[in-house]
């Protein structure tokens, strides 16, 4: 089973004191009234695209690759729409880790949680698909405050912040897993628990297929949905967190179990996962994590899309 970190004095060492006063400052602009935070941080995206230029070619160059149909016009102001999501999901991340659970529940409505219920009544595990939406964070921290599960995390290289968020992420959830411990969500899935699951980022050709992805025929998709459903056989239950205009809080949609999930192979699983997430995003394009490289691995022979 994955071993979380802990807290230790190695932590308050100098050299993380200048991460450590970010970290107050954020703790600090969270405690704002939210309608604030949200014109703070739409404001504060529109900055970050003039600033991340890069970051701004990458997501530009998805959304060209994803909706080459859409009008130019129409491509531009998603990608502006995007960025200020961008600066939402960085306050959202000090809200998810640092608000208190009854403050963080004024400010979402949950839709669909029947779902959630009927897959526990049937006594299935439930592999929630979760998509790299830039409200993830906080979508996760809420979700947990209604049926507390297990993440599936990246540990990051920086140990003050692999710590923060593992704190922060079990405030209103159970635990973490490693995404390389495949069998450790197998075994929870088979124990009937939530496993909050996200197959919608690029993992490298030796842990992905190549399948549609929107309009790109050939998007390395990971393989792993293949092993943990065929194995563990889970409630397959797709849900994201959707923020509402104008500062009007967030509405947290469970979507129905997908129970049409072929195991036939690794490619036809892969297929399926990418129209689950497709009909996520396309609830809230705006804000989705654009700004990666989601089509970084190419098959032998293509030419590179960035």
């Amino acid at each position: 089973m994955t071993q979380l970190p802990q807290f230790s004095r190695a932590l308050l060492h100098p050299r993380y004191w200048l991460l450590w006063l970010g970290i107050g400052l954020l703790y600090l602009v969270v405690l704002l009234p939210y309608p604030v935070l949200y014109r703070l941080g739409c404001g504060l995206g529109r900055l970050s695209m003039r600033v991340m230029k890069r970051r701004a070619a990458i997501a530009q160059r998805n959304i060209e690759l994803c909706f080459p149909q859409m009008p130019p016009a129409e491509r531009d102001a998603l990608l502006k729409r995007n960025f200020e999501s961008v600066g939402m999901g960085f306050l959202e991340t000090g809200i998810a880790w640092f608000w208190p659970d009854w403050r963080v529940r004024k400010w979402f409505t949950g839709i669909g949680d029947e779902h959630i219920q009927q897959a526990k009544r049937e006594q299935k595990g439930i592999l929630l698909i979760g998509m790299h939406f830039l409200s993830l964070e906080l979508g996760a921290r809420m979700f947990g405050l209604l049926n507390p599960g297990i993440g599936v995390y990246r540990p990051n290289d920086n140990p003050l912040i692999d710590w923060l968020q593992t704190w922060g992420r079990m405030r209103s959830n159970k635990s973490m897993i490693d995404r390389k411990d495949l069998k450790g969500m197998i075994r929870a899935l088979k124990a009937g628990e939530i496993i909050w699951y996200a197959p919608d980022h690029d993992y490298g050709p030796k842990s992905s297929v190549f399948v549609p992805f929107f309009a790109v025929p050939d998007a390395a998709s990971t393989k792993g949905s293949y092993m943990l459903i065929r194995t563990a056989k889970p409630a397959v239950i797709p849900f994201l967190p959707r923020r509402l205009p104008h500062g009007k809080g967030y509405e947290l949609i469970v979507l129905p179990d997908v129970q049409d999930v072929p195991t036939d192979n690794e490619e036809a699983t892969a297929r399926r996962m990418n129209q689950i997430v497709e009909e996520a995003v396309l609830m809230a394009p705006e804000q989705y994590m654009w700004l990666h490289r989601r089509f970084k691995t190419r098959p032998p022979g293509k030419e590179k899309l960035y």
